[in-house]
């Protein structure tokens, strides 16, 4: 889009810390903005504790046209075990808004302040299947960890459990 368009979609977006109360919000959208088969029940891999715990280090994105507000989330944390290292651990982009530098403008922010905490590292994993999870890693200078092919591509074989194979992500910050 250019300038003389108009203003692009990201304009009256806000940028905030995570709190509690985002977490009904961030787990109803998951379904449908991730759209792959078997992410019904994806939501329960972020629980509450993660707003409670790990709001510091988390961002939500608010868009103040949307019904019900939410435009993106962000929600990672550094390692306690390895603190030179962080860990995304859920991103989300309402899929009308992909495209616009969004999911990169928040890793930015991210990787920006994990750097100025002391961490030198960023992880990140996502399923075999999430080919656009994968492209984007890879396409923000990640690359992939693993002990076998799955799909097609390297992966974690049993990562989160059996039958739950995962392609690990790495990136120097």
């Amino acid at each position: 889009m250019d300038a003389a368009d108009g203003p692009t979609p990201l304009t009256s977006l806000a940028f905030r810390r995570a709190t509690v109360d985002d977490h009904a919000r961030v787990v109803a959208a998951i379904p449908d903005w991730w759209g792959l088969p078997g992410t019904e029940s994806l939501w329960r891999l972020l629980p509450r504790l993660f707003f409670q715990h790990f709001a510091d280090t988390s961002t939500i994105v608010d868009d103040p046209r949307a019904i019900d507000g939410l435009a993106a989330f962000l929600i990672g944390f550094r390692s306690q075990s390895s603190p030179d290292a962080a860990y995304i651990h859920f991103v989300g982009v309402r899929p009308d808004l992909r495209g616009h530098g969004l999911a990169r403008i928040l890793y930015e922010r991210f990787f920006d302040e994990m750097r100025a905490s002391g961490c030198r590292r960023v992880d990140a994993i996502t399923g075999p299947g999430n080919r656009r999870s994968q492209e984007f890693h890879r396409a923000m200078g990640f690359t992939t960890t693993g002990d076998t092919e799955i799909d097609g591509v390297l992966a974690w074989r049993d990562y989160d459990g059996p039958g739950e194979h995962r392609v690990a992500f790495t990136r120097p910050i």
